[in-house]
């Protein structure tokens, strides 16, 4: 039986935990002085995957089963839970990525376990230059509940987050009908105006996609569509901290004005792990993937075509330029938007049969994943065999 001892990051309580042919048999809370450099915490839970190393939750598979890689990649930098993030696309596409994802859940366990829902991004967003993003502008249209309900029953009714605009007329309208039928609205890749941003949080939208990106160049200083986000109390706010969707000092004022409410999503791509070079691809078309990360369209370098990164390097990044305390961070990663889609966790204590990573983060504030736990088995260790 192998033993490791860890410590909580939120608490600082050190846990003792006995590990049994890869699974957790045994976790006790000690009073000790034994120094451990280990940190043990909750998976990282990400609200918007599109794709990584290689697999593409946008693109048709010959074999769905495939897709599974995704989870597997996801599971070896700490992410627990995941949403495939299906986005704008004609509505035969989209009905047949749903209905692949479906197929997915049905007949692979792991992902399964892995994926608490889907997260539609589009195509009801704004059709203009710029709040568009990569998205492809022939298939954006107006929110549509006939259309919409099709491809929940193409998803088995596991399309849990939409991201929308609010500038399209029946917005508020599709907003409630969604809210009413438990599925979570957030804003995003929109020019609403600040009375539209209003009528979709009375119609029960509770977050903003991406924070800061799906957006014009350059807007006016006041009134826009980001102060109206940053000013509402009721919403939610996800960002990309990757070093190139946000500026620090941007994170810096987002962090102090939604507080508690704002958390960290990939946005990771099918590209997300692989080398650095220009690649053809169903969300965005031409891309180019620099040797330093950054996933752009290939013929306008101001358009980024998603993230290349992941929630683990989401957390590096904020501890690196003094963003966040390792726990807030952590916290940022998981927690927090865990809480959002699911009951609210207070207080995180590891269980036996919880999700959990443990990591360690050094001076530099590099981090170095060592295990990932699903309801308490071993899914990933970066030694194998201790």
């Amino acid at each position: 039986m192998e033993k490791l001892i860890a410590k909580n990051p939120f608490d600082n309580q050190v846990y003792e935990i006995f590990l049994d042919k890869g699974e957790i048999r045994k976790l006790q809370a000690i009073s000790t002085h034994e120094d451990s450099t280990l940190l043990l915490g909750p998976g990282f839970y990400d609200l918007q995957v599109n794709g990584f190393g290689g697999f593409d939750y946008n693109e048709v598979q010959a074999d769905f089963r495939s897709l599974g890689g995704i989870t597997e990649k996801l599971l070896q930098r700490g992410v627990t839970s995941h949403f495939p993030t299906i986005i704008t696309n004609s509505p035969a596409r989209i009905h047949q990525l749903l209905s692949q994802t479906w197929k997915l859940l049905e007949n692979d366990p792991l992902a399964r376990k892995c994926i608490p829902g889907i997260h539609l991004e589009g195509p009801f967003i704004s059709p203009e230059d710029g709040p568009r993003g990569a998205h492809f502008r022939e298939f954006v249209q107006a929110p549509d509940w006939d259309l919409f309900q099709s491809w929940q029953e193409a998803a088995h009714g596991e399309i849990r987050l939409v991201t929308l605009s609010p500038e399209w007329e029946n917005a508020p309208a599709f907003i409630k009908k969604c809210v009413d039928s438990g599925v979570l609205v957030a804003i995003g890749h929109t020019k609403a105006s600040h009375a539209q941003i209003e009528k979709a949080l009375d119609a029960g939208a509770r977050m903003s996609t991406h924070l800061g990106n799906g957006a014009h160049a350059m807007l006016p200083r006041h009134p826009n569509y980001l102060w109206s986000q940053l000013a509402e109390d009721r919403l939610w706010a996800s960002i990309i901290a990757d070093g190139f969707h946000l500026p620090r000092e941007v994170i810096q004022v987002f962090k102090k004005v939604k507080g508690e409410k704002l958390f960290l999503v990939s946005d990771a791509v099918a590209l997300a792990g692989l080398p650095a070079g220009v690649y053809d691809t169903p969300v965005g078309g031409k891309v180019n993937l620099n040797a330093e990360g950054k996933l752009h369209l290939r013929d306008n370098p101001q358009v980024l075509a998603g993230s290349a990164g992941s929630l683990l390097q989401g957390v590096g990044f904020l501890l690196k330029n003094n963003l966040a305390t390792v726990s807030e961070a952590w916290e940022m990663a998981s927690i927090r938007p865990r809480s959002l889609v699911e009951k609210a966790l207070e207080n995180w204590r590891p269980t036996i049969d919880s999700d959990s990573i443990i990591m360690e983060v050094d001076a530099a504030s590099n981090l170095k994943l060592h295990k990932t736990f699903k309801n308490g088995k071993e899914v990933f260790s970066s030694n194998p065999n201790p």
